[in-house]
């Protein structure tokens, strides 16, 4: 991947400083030789100062690095801990596994740091981590975060089938696993595994984890799954208990019932991220949400079964809306439409300023509705409007200063920000796909602003397929603007080459917990590098 491109992963850059040269003539006349080169007088440099101090040695467990608070010796050797771990059976964590041979000290505080977040890609290692925590139980007490997102049986040359013949992770390794595991805070699992997530593992995570505050079911999705889940949670029908669950992620998970979410939500009165993508999630369930939830990151993305009266109705009175950070109201219009004409105009003006990620692809906005996005631009860093009916001049105006926008009633629709002076958009990805007036010609021509340097900080534009293989094709044309094509899976974007343009953009943001790329469509419930199958449905479907 070229290096610069701001719609790519950060890289490692290793620099260090040019050597000395070595001067051949002795009686060349240099400051190292004793000669103030201001004045010309020679002084003889001292010899105590060019003494050498000689290696010191410490006792054990005297260093000055084995001294320091256990919390910064900590965060030290969590530097060389790595979230995205190597495919197949490389070696993994070997500079962890090096310090594990130094000394007491270092030796306990890397212990901390290998169990604290363990990543398991295939079901031999689980099976090797579960007998060394049942061997050594205190290891269990350690773990933090169980992350499966990267499992698969894919390119070890066995079936799904065959590898749960193994019986490596089955439910009851995977139960025996969470109950040695007691002080564990995110779990993250996902489709290849909902086969093994039975009504016993779902309820030691509901019920049986205390300190949990995180979960993840990414597309799990079989009929097995839905039927544990339910049963899991109907136990919560007639109980007053609230569960401790800060972050939910039931991404894709379309086979379960409405009933499943208005048992769920209710009892999570410290939900912040919510993500019920492509889910039967209705106004009622989502209404049920406790008051007391305070969501940052809300995904209801693809959902039919909502109508965009009760989204708004959401969004705009429920308190634990008032301080969204990330919203995905995305839909497909081939099947469905969540937002119309009148649901976007009363939507606009009621999103908080916190947001900084919006997605409205699917909307229903029309041309009187760019004065009402514009306020938005001036503190969102992701705005997505695919099959916008915007003209070119519309989507100038979130950059340049233009004329107000009138209604099909011929009324001017007047909004605050025309009234101030012009704030510079903050916008650094835009999705304008299956918008008519958006095309490689278009994009190209003098009235477009969209890739000008004046732009900036935009740096990532998504585009349909047309519009990206019409762009492919104009290699010269997108050198000489500064411009590149970057693809992944079924998407397309347009990306600023920020190397030729002189600066070195990162896409990381706190709000993005560990994503590098812009875009996403999956809602982040712990942070860490983006991979495996969660890495598939944020960026490339």
């Amino acid at each position: 991947m070229k290096p610069g491109i701001a719609q790519s992963f950060l890289e490692s850059i290793n620099t260090s400083g040019a050597p000395a040269p070595h001067n051949e003539d002795k009686d060349a006349i240099t400051p190292e030789s004793g000669t103030c080169t201001c004045c010309c007088i020679q002084w003889e440099p001292s010899k105590q100062a060019m003494a050498v101090e000689p290696p010191r040695t410490f006792a054990p467990g005297e260093s000055p690095l084995e001294k320091l608070p256990v919390e910064i010796l900590d965060e030290i050797i969590a530097q060389l801990s790595i979230d995205t771990q190597p495919s197949g059976y490389a070696p993994r964590n070997v500079d962890l596994i090096s310090c594990l041979l130094t000394s007491r000290t270092i030796h306990v505080a890397t212990i901390n740091t290998l169990y604290s977040h363990i990543t398991v890609p295939h079901s031999s290692i689980f099976s090797k981590f579960l007998t060394h925590i049942s061997k050594y139980p205190g290891l269990g007490t350690i773990v933090k975060r169980l992350d499966l997102s990267h499992f698969t049986s894919v390119g070890l040359g066995r079936s799904r089938q065959g590898n749960s013949e193994i019986q490596n992770l089955t439910s009851k390794t995977l139960l025996k696993c969470l109950d040695l595991t007691p002080a564990i805070q995110e779990v993250l699992l996902q489709e290849n595994l909902d086969d093994d997530i039975d009504e016993n593992v779902l309820g030691k995570l509901f019920y049986g984890l205390p300190k949990l505050r995180a979960v993840d079911f990414c597309a799990s999705s079989s009929k097995p799954f839905a039927e544990s889940f339910t049963s899991a949670v109907t136990g919560l029908v007639d109980s007053p208990m609230n569960l401790g669950i800060r972050r939910l992620g039931l991404h894709e998970c379309f086979t379960l019932p409405n009933s499943v979410y208005e048992t769920l939500l209710p009892r999570l009165p410290q939900l912040t991220h919510l993500d019920v993508a492509h889910t039967r999630i209705t106004d009622s369930a989502l209404a049920s949400i406790a008051e007391s939830a305070s969501l940052s990151h809300l995904n209801l993305g693809r959902c039919t079964q909502i109508t965009g009266r009760g989204v708004v109705d959401f969004l705009t009175t429920h308190p634990a809306a008032k301080n969204l950070v990330f919203l995905n109201l995305s839909c497909d219009i081939a099947r469905y439409r969540l937002l119309w004409e009148a649901d976007v105009e009363r939507l606009l003006p009621a999103l908080p300023t916190t947001l900084k990620s919006l997605n409205l692809n699917g909307a229903k906005i029309r041309h009187w509705h760019a004065p009402l996005l514009l306020p938005l631009t001036k503190h969102l860093e992701e705005l997505g409007i695919a099959s916008a009916d915007l003209s070119l001049q519309d989507i100038n105006s979130f950059f340049r200063p233009d004329a107000p926008s009138s209604s099909p009633t011929g009324q001017t629709i007047r909004v605050e920000e025309q009234t101030q002076p012009w704030t510079p958009s903050t916008l650094h990805y835009l999705d304008l796909s299956a918008i008519p007036a958006i095309t490689q010609s278009s994009l190209f021509s003098a009235s477009c602003i969209l890739l000008s340097p004046g732009t900036s900080p935009l740096e990532v534009i998504e585009l349909g397929d047309k519009a990206i293989s019409a762009l492919r094709e104009c290699r010269n044309t997108n050198k000489r603007l500064g411009w590149v094509v970057k693809e992944l899976g079924r998407r397309g974007w347009y990306v600023r080459d920020s190397h030729a343009a002189g600066g070195n953009v990162s896409g990381r943001r706190s709000w993005k917990m560990g994503a590098m790329w812009w875009g996403m469509r999956k809602c982040p419930v712990a942070w860490g590098e983006v991979g495996g199958l969660y890495g598939h449905y944020m960026f490339k479907k």
